[in-house]
């Protein structure tokens, strides 16, 4: 493979990239610095606008593996990731609409928080212990992706890449805060755009204008988008995408920490609802932006796949290959899309790094040592960090075997956050779940959902569901062509050819359904929930929109808890029926700061505002 290496005004164009980001960070490291709290910190003092928070929502989980994933999928798959546009519009009303309000109004910190307070220490012990396995291996992924890009296009050593770039983010994630966080991903939300619209811009005047590349993508069977066939098998249909894909995301922005953290943050639950709103607004240019790009590409190489003619190694290699050819002779435009990449990989990893110490100093360390000094806290946070650091650039190996960037990600996320959307859902939407069914349910998702990923790792789908659509090589050089030819499928099990071969999707479909349908069988078993023992913030009563017509069925459907009106005007007003509800839950090493958290409400503008719930957590 020939290597097209950097020019100088590359260098200068991502140097100055990296240098802001890390700027942005050190600035808000120092101007932070005498606000020591743990709410300054992680939370940023819940004083946070919607504006730089929908930016940072977009680019956390928008970051090197869209960059680089999504055009390629597109490229060989064709135009039918566009469906993600319903997906993201369905994930963000569910997300803003069902699962922010419980939430934000619970006063938490911390997601897991909510679990030992609607069950108990084992549920959220063991929903920590998976979100950390979940960040540390997408955390992985997105350290390979810019080290690929890197790899392709300046030649430097792909694994030297990775530990560079593991040590980067390992020294960022100490610098400071959510503020810090927040910001850098806001500008380099706008670096991601720049460097796309850059590349259509261009890309679409070599090809002949934006009407030839549709032509052209349409000829090459591209633009086939919405394919019905119910087949849970098929990798992209319209199924499989609105369906798989909507608890695949809810998973990452219903439940995530990382997320929720970030809504927390907001003054007021306006400002957070926001946020998500105008969030869907950047995943939509982003989505649009990634699927033209990988049109694009393939008007470009549509007589010469470089792929399966072996001018690169890897499929996620083929967008920085295409932009070294878009601007072989345009020097700084090339630096900029791998700053694009690479830049927008940091706060990912940082903050992962960074939320990953937290949750373990705070869920465990805390927990076996509730009396460490400050300064000895801030030295084991530090070191948590270096630890995460190495072990998350270490994953980075095991990301390289994975095959596509993108189908990786959102393996892992299917994976890892299936059942835990599922453990949420059983102790939002249902009052009547005990914590033997949250911890039976939890676990039965996990199985589930990694019984058929690994199986689906170690016996790939047939051709028939998987294969991408066709490429050629007819204008390339025949000496270095090597022919493509689907996996070898001898010696497989029939499972594989059904539940092994489900679609990649479905994984997190597969682990909330199982996580739920385990979790209600177990707590009739076991003995339901008596309702009344629940404060009602930590339920949201859904069956009042299919029970509106009739209050008997709405109270029956409520399964004890107290939603009515009175009741929750009550605790909005005061919150002493909540903090003694949380109290008798807690009780068992919950940090009593934890138990001033009372929902702060405007009467006037009935709105949740953390300028109120400050005024009471701080006697």
């Amino acid at each position: 493979m020939e290597v097209k290496n950097f020019a100088v005004w590359d260098y200068v164009v991502f140097a100055a990239l990296f240098i802001i980001s890390s700027g942005i960070g050190v600035f808000y490291a120092i101007k932070e610095r005498k606000k020591t709290t743990s709410r300054e910190f992680l939370i940023g003092g819940r004083q946070m606008s919607f504006g730089p928070v929908a930016l940072s929502l977009t680019a956390s989980f928008m970051s090197a593996v869209t960059v680089l994933g999504t055009p390629a999928d597109v490229y060989r798959f064709g135009a039918s990731y566009v469906l993600f546009f319903i997906t993201y519009a369905l994930v963000i009303i569910l997300t803003s609409e069902l699962f922010l309000p419980v939430f934000y109004r619970s006063g938490i910190t911390s997601t897991y928080e909510y679990l030992q307070l609607r069950f108990n220490k084992p549920v959220r012990y063991a929903a920590t212990v998976i979100y950390v396995v979940q960040t540390i291996l997408y955390t992985g992924v997105v350290v390979y992706a810019p080290a690929l890009a890197l790899n392709q296009v300046t030649g430097f050593d792909l694994w030297g890449s990775v530990i560079a770039t593991g040590t980067v983010c390992t020294f960022y994630c100490t610098l400071g805060g959510l503020k810090a966080v927040v910001w850098t991903d806001a500008f380099q939300m706008v670096v991601m755009i720049v460097g796309f619209l850059t590349v259509l811009i261009q890309g679409s005047n070599h090809a002949g204008g934006l009407h030839s590349v549709l032509e052209q993508a349409e000829n090459g069977s591209r633009l086939y988008i919405f394919d019905f066939d119910v087949d849970p098998l098929r990798r992209h249909t319209f199924w499989t995408i609105s369906v798989g894909g909507t608890f695949t995301w809810l998973g990452i922005y219903g439940v995530n920490q990382s997320t929720i953290q970030r809504c927390i943050s907001c003054k007021t639950e306006k400002h957070a609802k926001l946020a998500l709103y105008f969030n869907l607004l950047g995943l939509w240019i982003i989505l649009l932006c990634a699927v033209f790009s990988g049109l694009t590409m393939y008007s470009h190489f549509k007589d010469c796949d470089p792929w399966t003619s072996g001018i690169i190694s890897a499929p996620d290699q083929l967008m920085p290959y295409f932009v070294m050819e878009l601007f072989s002779t345009m020097p700084g435009l090339p630096g900029l899309f791998v700053a694009c990449a690479f830049s927008g990989t940091l706060s990912t990893v940082a903050a992962s790094i960074n939320a990953l110490a937290t949750v373990t100093f705070e869920d465990f360390v805390k927990s076996c040592f509730p009396r460490l000094s400050d300064k000895l806290s801030t030295w084991i946070s530090k070191g948590l960090c270096l630890l995460f650091g190495v072990i998350c650039t270490s994953t980075a190996v095991a990301a390289s075997l994975m095959g596509s960037v993108i189908q990786a990600a959102l393996s892992i996320h299917g994976m890892c956050g299936g059942p835990m959307l599922g453990l949420f859902s059983l102790g939002i939407l249902f009052p009547f779940v005990n914590w033997k069914g949250a911890l039976a349910g939890l676990l039965t998702g996990i199985l589930l959902s990694f019984w058929v990923a690994i199986g689906a790792f170690i016996y790939p789908a047939p051709a028939s569901k998987t294969w991408p659509l066709p490429l050629s090589t007819d204008r390339c050089d025949l000496s270095n062509v090597t022919e493509s030819v689907p996996p070898a499928l001898s010696s497989r099990p029939a499972i594989a050819e059904t539940w092994y071969a489900i679609s990649y999707l479905h994984y997190s479909t597969v682990g909330c359904l199982g996580c739920i349908a385990a979790g209600v069988i177990i707590s009739f078993l076991t003995g339901r929930q008596k309702g009344k023992d629940i404060p009602p913030l930590l339920i949201r009563p859904v069956c009042n929109l299919f029970c509106f017509w009739s209050k008997k069925y709405k109270t029956l459907c409520w399964c004890g808890v107290q939603h009515d009106s009175r009741t929750e005007q009550e605790n909005l007003e005061n919150g002493s029926t909540w903090k003694q509800g949380a109290e008798s839950v807690l009780q068992n090493g919950l940090k009593q700061e934890s138990l001033a958290h009372v929902p702060g409400y405007d009467l006037k503008d009935k709105n949740y505002d953390n300028m109120a719930l400050e005024k009471i957590t701080h006697f």
